[in-house]
C-alpha cells in the first residue's frame, strides 16, 4: 500500500467524482425511500426500528467516497472519522429507540448530550439525516466547495423526501435535534489527539530511534513516518492504548535458524513465486489510499453490504454503524501504539540486508508498496480482525456474504463464509504483498478481537 495524502485542496476531478456519487445515491434514494404521503398524514411518528437503513447506508456510502477524495484521509483518520459518524447516528437516534441505553457514561470523556423535548413527535430519518450531515461537515471541513456541495446535496436531497411525512414543526425540530447532537460529538472529538489529524500526518519533528533490527523508512518514497502518535489518542471504548497490548515480535536476528529470519525468507520465496491467485488478492485487499477509502473503508463497506442484504432496520443500522465505528477507531490507536513501541523494521528493509541486496517487493507486486510506519502489527490484519468479531457478533458467526466493493476497481466479487474467512485473507494478503511478516499477520487478528471485546461490550439498542 503506497501512502502518498497531501494537505493539498481536493483536485478538480473529485468534483466530479463526488457528484457522480451524490446522484447516484440520490437516485438509490428515490428507490428506496417511501414515496411522499399527503401532507401530516400521520398524527404519531413511529419508533426508529420502523424505518429502514436506506438513509444511514446512503451517508456511509458519501463518507467513504469523501474519505477517498478529501485530502490527508490516511488509515488512522479515516478510522477515526468512521468511528465519530457512527457515534453521531446512534446518539442522535437512541431517544426513539426504546430501551436503548445512551453513550453518556459509557464512552471515554463522553458526559453529556443533548436531551429529547419530553412528549414531541421527532422524525427519524430525518434526524439521523441532519446529525449526519453536520457531523461530515465538521470531519472534512477542509475538503473544499466538492466536498461540502457533495454533503449539501445529500441532505436535501433526502430532508425534500421527507417534508410530506410530518407538519412543519416536527421537521425543524428534528433538524435541529441532528444538529445539536454531531455539535456535542464533535466538540468531544476535539479532546481526543486526533482533532484535525488530516493535517499532521507526517510530523517534521519525530525523529525515530535508531538501532539493529528498527523501522527505516523505505524505496521508493523514503516517506517519513506516518502519524506517529497517534497510539496515544483518546479511544472509544478501550480503557486505554494498552488495552489490547501485544507481547514482543520475535527478536531480531541474522541467523538463519532464528524466527525473525525464517519469516523474512518466507515473504522472500512467496513474493519470488506469487501465484495469479495470491497477486490478485494482494491487490484485492491494497486499499490504498485516494483509490479506495483505505482498509477500515472496506470494513465499512462490508457492513453497509450486509446490512442493505438484510433490509435491516435503522435501530440496527445505528448500532451497527456506531459498534464497528468505535472498533474501527480503536483498532488503529491500540495498533499504532504497538507499532510505535516495538518499531520494527519492514521485511524489504531485512530482507535487503540479510537474504538478497536485491529484492524488491515492489518490481514484484506491483502497484503494492510499503507503507511508512513500522511493520509489527499489521494494521489491516488488527483493522480486519475488530471488524470480524464485531459483524459475527451482530450477524452471526457463520454469516455468509458477497462483498463487491472493489467492482469499481475491476475486481470481480467475492463471497466469503464468514466475516473471519474475510479478514485472516485480509491479513494473508500483506504476506502476498511482501509488506508484513507472518507473526505480525496473526497477532493483528488477535489484537483486533481484543479491541472489538471492548466496543461489543458498549450497551447499544438494536
Amino acid at each position: 500500500m503506497q501512502i502518498h495524502v497531501t494537505n493539498a485542496h481536493v483536485p478538480q476531478r473529485a468534483i466530479g467524482q463526488i457528484a457522480l456519487l451524490t446522484l447516484r445515491l440520490t437516485l438509490i434514494l428515490t428507490l428506496l425511500l417511501p414515496t411522499a404521503r399527503p401532507a401530516h398524514a400521520q398524527v404519531a411518528l413511529p419508533p426508529v426500528a420502523a424505518y429502514d437503513h436506506a438513509v444511514a447506508s446512503a451517508w456511509f456510502d458519501l463518507l467513504a467516497e469523501l474519505v477517498r477524495q478529501a485530502p490527508g484521509f490516511s488509515p488512522p483518520v479515516a478510522s477515526r472519522a468512521m468511528g465519530y459518524a457512527g457515534v453521531t447516528l446512534y446518539a442522535a437516534l437512541q431517544p426513539g429507540m426504546p430501551g436503548a441505553p445512551s453513550l453518556v457514561g459509557q464512552l471515554n470523556g463522553l458526559t453529556w448530550l443533548p436531551p429529547v423535548e419530553a412528549g414531541v413527535d421527532y422524525h427519524w430519518p430525518v434526524v439521523a439525516n441532519s446529525a449526519l450531515a453536520s457531523i461530515n461537515r465538521r470531519l472534512f471541513a477542509h475538503g473544499g466547495a466538492a466536498v461540502r456541495g457533495a454533503i449539501d446535496a445529500l441532505e436535501e436531497s433526502i430532508r425534500t423526501r421527507y417534508e410530506q411525512d410530518a407538519p412543519p414543526e416536527v421537521l425543524q425540530r428534528s433538524i435541529r435535534r441532528g444538529r445539536e447532537v454531531a455539535a456535542a460529538i464533535f466538540a468531544w472529538s476535539k479532546q481526543d489527539g486526533g482533532h484535525e489529524g488530516y493535517f499532521f500526518n507526517f510530523p517534521r519533528t519525530y525523529q525515530p530511534p535508531q538501532g539493529e533490527g528498527l523501522w527505516v523508512t523505505t524505496p521508493p518514497a523514503h516517506q517519513r513516518a506516518m502519524q506517529p502518535t497517534w497510539g496515544e489518542h483518546r479511544p472509544f471504548a478501550m480503557p486505554g492504548a494498552d488495552a489490547c497490548a501485544l507481547p514482543p515480535p520475535p527478536a531480531y536476528s541474522t541467523d538463519p535458524a532464528s524466527q525473525t529470519y525464517i519469516e523474512a525468507l518466507e515473504v522472500y520465496t512467496t513474493v519470488q513465486t506469487l501465484t495469479p491467485a495470491q497477486r490478485a488478492t494482494a491487490l484485492y485487499w491494497a486499499d490504498d489510499p485516494t483509490l479506495t477509502a483505505t482498509p477500515p473503508g472496506h470494513s465499512l463497506a462490508i457492513a453497509t453490504q450486509v446490512l442493505r442484504q438484510e433490509n435491516a432496520s435503522l435501530a440496527l443500522t445505528a448500532t451497527t454503524y456506531a459498534r464497528l465505528g468505535m472498533a474501527l477507531a480503536d483498532a488503529f490507536i491500540a495498533c499504532w501504539e504497538a507499532k510505535y513501541t516495538y518499531n520494527r523494521l519492514r521485511p524489504i528493509t531485512y530482507i535487503q540486508q540479510v537474504i538478497d541486496p536485491t529484492w524488491n517487493a515492489t518490481t514484484l507486486t506491483d502497484p503494492i508498496l510499503t507503507p511508512p510506519f513500522p511493520e509489527y502489527p499489521s494494521g489491516h490484519s488488527t483493522e480486519a480482525g475488530a471488524m470480524a468479531a464485531v459483524l459475527s457478533t451482530i450477524f452471526g458467526d457463520d454469516y455468509a456474504f458477497t462483498d463487491a466493493s472493489q467492482t469499481r476497481l475491476g475486481f470481480a466479487p467475492r463471497t466469503y463464509a464468514s466475516f473471519w474467512q474475510a479478514a485472516e485473507e485480509a491479513a494473508e494478503s500483506r504476506l502476498y504483498g511482501g509488506i508484513h511478516f507472518r507473526t505480525s499477520n496473526a497477532q493483528g487478528l488477535a489484537q483486533g478481537r481484543c479491541v472489538a471485546e471492548y466496543a461489543n461490550q458498549i450497551e447499544l439498542g438494536k
